[in-house]
């Protein structure tokens, strides 16, 4: 059985994989079983947002949980499904085939190591379908391969930009101006988050409408300036201090409820 977490907030440095070592991993795992895995992307955000946008804000909510709850934060997988957006320069995309084999491949290491909650807080659309196959076949590999923790092994997807919370707060400020991507709400994160991007926010002329998906070239076509209906230039740092707020707030009430 995995065990929830006390409520007392963790030092950011303990709560990150990378920084652990070996001896001290073995030694959660002696009490605890979960862990988070922040999963973005890294595609054009419109004409004046940051690139690695989906992977920053997964990152940064994934990190504010761990604080929260004490649970392990793994690496970021910061490359996911973006084929849409190969249109514009700096998009590096994954094909879902091969996003699902990192995403399995990662779930079974955790899982031969005995994790058995694997929470995974996602900042980018395109990956969820893939993300959902992954965790589907990771399960029957568990199985198959007979590792001790098959029974127990759960996986959850949760994507922050679409947590009720942080949905009724980007409504409130935005409207219909958030649109589909670039979006205010995922931009003010990043604007929080990171100094330099501050000064690149300008007034923009009205965005393409969201619509249909029909590859890179059609995506280009269709949305010249990379937004899809979205108005950016409305995100604030407070705005975006507020999402990660709400976002780590309502994940870390989930990812108790998962561990227990």
């Amino acid at each position: 059985m995995t065990s929830p977490s006390n409520d007392r907030p963790a030092d950011a440095e303990a709560i990150r994989l990378q920084l652990r070592s070996w001896p001290e991993v073995e030694a959660y795992l002696s009490t605890r079983k979960g862990v988070i895995l922040p999963l973005g992307s890294t595609e054009q955000h419109g004409p004046t947002g940051a690139i690695g946008t989906d992977a920053l804000t997964a990152e940064a909510v994934a990190l504010e949980v761990g604080r929260r709850t004490g649970v392990l934060v793994a690496p970021t997988q910061s490359y996911g499904m973006a084929e849409h957006h190969l249109g514009f320069p700096g998009t590096v995309s994954l094909q879902p085939t091969t996003l699902l084999a990192v995403l399995h491949d990662v779930v079974l290491s955790l899982a031969r190591h005995g994790f058995e909650r694997i929470f995974v807080i996602n900042g980018h659309g395109g990956n969820i379908a893939t993300a959902r196959g992954a965790f589907a076949q990771a399960h029957s590999t568990a199985a198959a391969r007979g590792l001790p923790v098959a029974p127990r092994l759960r996986c959850q997807l949760a994507n922050w930009f679409m947590a009720g919370p942080v949905m009724r707060e980007a409504q409130r400020l935005y409207g219909d101006r958030e649109g589909h991507h670039a979006t205010p709400s995922e931009i003010a994160l990043t604007l929080h988050l990171e100094p330099t991007l501050r000064g690149k926010q300008r007034p923009l002329p009205d965005p393409a409408p969201a619509g249909p998906i029909h590859g890179p070239a059609d995506f280009r076509q269709r949305h010249p300036d990379g937004r899809m209906g979205s108005d950016p230039f409305l995100a604030r740092v407070e705005h975006g201090e507020r999402f990660l707020d709400l976002a780590a707030t309502a994940l870390s009430e989930d990812l108790r409820t998962f561990l227990s």
